[in-house]
């Protein structure tokens, strides 16, 4: 018998909260995405998390901790040889990826961008790691006068593909993403993403549009979220939900343009009757922030998501959880531009309980996972250990 009819889950997209045991094999040392940010800010103000439980796990400048935490509240560490989104969030639905995705943080070997070019008749250039606004200030004009493709990467296993709308139309460049997804799904290249980025706008005033779309490779096994969608449950995938696992095991896509909107749409799903769960990935904090190094922008937006946070909290019943947590870090403080290896935070709410208290370390963010497997009464993952039952006031 299930004890929640719905499972609400939020991603805050690259919010860690401290260095990971073995951070230092992923060349990061004393990291802390949260912690590093409240300090630059000069104090964060989240009430609302903080209410939960949030500064409970361990202190964050400006965040009180709760001397009667309504969720319960704790910490994750990531078992997987990975510090992407991707395998943050396979992890998260039970799956382990013990061979990280490609990078080729030097750019493409010539044989790949020969195939895109021979393929699109179009130059590549670029091809080298960059961050997406910048790449499109640097070549954006050369773009639009030869046509020519902005290729570029990153420290995570992704090809990017940057377009003006008016010399590459959408169902152009959506078409050559299709392309460089077929003939880098395995080895040697086995990316994890490839990304279309299209703007519009004139050379100084370049503006990255909507139209963002990812094709991701397919999880290897089943997740958690084809187990629910093959026993007739409800998955719907918020944000870029339905990208990061390219749409498997969910049956409902909402695409969003924002943090606030992703928040905005998980309020209104909060409002409709349905049984299964709700994911939600909050990209902004990584992509606007994390990655460009902007621990003010970075604060301001944890803080405009925390108050919006009561909107979900207040359309919650007896007969939801609300499960809070992050899928890496990505601390601005830190050097270069790649994500952070870190603890992410876990806090689990509902309105059933009269509190909360601390939830003991889990070794693998798929016990998240497992717990709405649980709950569900469906084939629990092969990782991953269910907290459901840790969940009482007493």
């Amino acid at each position: 018998m299930m004890m929640f009819k719905r499972i609400h889950l939020i991603v805050m997209d690259s919010v860690g909260i401290g260095t990971a045991p073995d951070g230092a094999a992923f060349g990061d040392f004393d990291v802390d995405t949260l912690g590093h940010i409240a300090e630059a800010t000069d104090g964060l103000y989240m009430p609302s998390m903080g209410s939960l439980g949030l500064a409970n796990i361990k202190p964050f400048k400006g965040i009180e901790p709760a001397d009667k935490p309504l969720g319960f509240y704790g910490r994750m560490q990531e078992a997987s040889s990975g510090k992407d989104t991707m395998t943050g969030h396979w992890e998260m639905m039970g799956l382990r990826i013990d061979t990280p995705f490609r990078v080729f943080e030097n750019g493409f070997p010539q044989e790949l961008i020969s195939r895109i070019e021979e393929h699109t008749g179009r130059k590549v250039i670029g091809n080298k790691p960059a961050s997406g606004t910048e790449i499109i200030d640097e070549l954006g004009e050369e773009h639009v006068r030869t046509g020519a493709l902005i290729v570029y990467t990153s420290a995570d296993s992704v090809l990017q593909i940057a377009a003006h709308e008016d010399i590459v139309p959408l169902p152009e460049l959506y078409s050559i993403c299709e392309f460089c997804r077929e003939i880098t799904l395995e080895d040697p290249y086995m990316l994890g993403r490839i990304i279309a980025r299209p703007f519009i706008g004139e050379p100084g005033s370049f503006k990255r549009t909507s139209g963002r779309h990812d094709y991701a490779l397919k999880p290897f096994q089943p997740t958690v979220m084809n187990t629910l969608k093959d026993a007739g449950l409800d998955v719907v995938a918020i944000g870029k939900i339905s990208d990061i696992f390219d749409g498997e095991g969910v049956t409902r896509s909402i695409r969003t343009a924002s943090n606030q909107e992703g928040m905005e749409r998980l309020v209104e799903v909060c409002g409709e009757s349905f049984t299964g769960i709700s994911f939600l990935n909050l990209v902004d904090f990584d992509a606007l922030y994390g990655h460009r190094r902007d621990p003010a922008g970075y604060g301001k937006a944890l803080e405009e998501y925390d108050a919006q946070l009561p909107a979900v909290l207040e359309r919650l019943t007896e007969d939801d959880l609300l499960i809070i947590t992050a899928d890496h870090g990505n601390d601005p403080t830190y050097t270069g531009t790649d994500h952070t290896r870190e603890y992410v935070p876990l806090i689990v709410y509902s309105p059933r309980f009269e509190g909360g208290r601390e939830l003991p370390l889990r070794l693998t963010f798929a016990d998240v996972g497992a717990t709405v497997a649980d709950n569900f009464g469906v084939t629990l993952p092969e990782h991953g250990k269910s907290f459901l039952g840790e969940l009482s006031s007493n």
